[in-house]
């Protein structure tokens, strides 16, 4: 199962990195993306955070949106929004693990047919400032209908969470809080 660990400014801190990327090993996380949109010394955080990810874990690295900058550091793959698509070709050509935020059917469709390695679909169960919920019916409904593994993403803050989403067909989930 995958076990996808998003980090935001309030779960991942430089001057606590090491504590913060061992609280996502215990929770299980076997990727983790360092996210940080609006950060100017995001290119020199991310050559931090993979040096310290790859001293701890074995857990995949991803950056966020920056196949250039992924390929440039050694993380394992980069992480696209869903306004982002048409980048996957480049970072797939870099030889990068991607993934993709989708929020439908038709950007899950996008997102596959341009050779993404899976996909977040979100919000699955109600998530802060994330808009309507898929629920788990329309969740399942769009996961029948692509051959990619789905991350189930949105709401997922405990083991409850975790295992209606598994049960919805999702490869595994992605969470800020639940790592958090």
């Amino acid at each position: 199962m995958i076990r996808y660990a998003i980090s935001d400014p309030r779960t991942l801190r430089f001057d606590r990195l090491e504590s913060d990327l061992l609280r996502f090993v215990r929770r299980g996380a076997t990727m983790i993306l360092y996210r940080d949109k609006a950060n100017p010394s995001y290119a020199q955080n991310a050559e931090r955070f993979i040096t310290e990810l790859r001293r701890r874990t074995s857990a995949q690295a991803l950056l966020h949106a920056d196949e250039a900058l992924a390929a440039r550091l050694g993380a394992d793959g980069v992480h696209f929004p869903s306004a982002e698509l048409a980048r996957i070709p480049r970072a797939k050509a870099l030889g990068l693990y991607t993934v993709a935020s989708t929020h439908t059917l038709d950007e899950a469709l996008r997102a596959q047919s341009l050779g993404v390695d899976a996909v977040t679909l979100s919000p699955l169960f109600p998530s802060p400032d994330k808009g309507p919920a898929l629920g788990v019916e329309r969740f399942r409904g769009i996961v029948e209908k692509l051959e990619i593994p789905v991350i189930a993403l949105g709401g997922i803050v405990d083991e409850e969470s975790i295992a209606r989403a598994l049960a919805a067909g999702a490869a595994g989930f992605a969470s800020i809080r639940y790592f958090g």
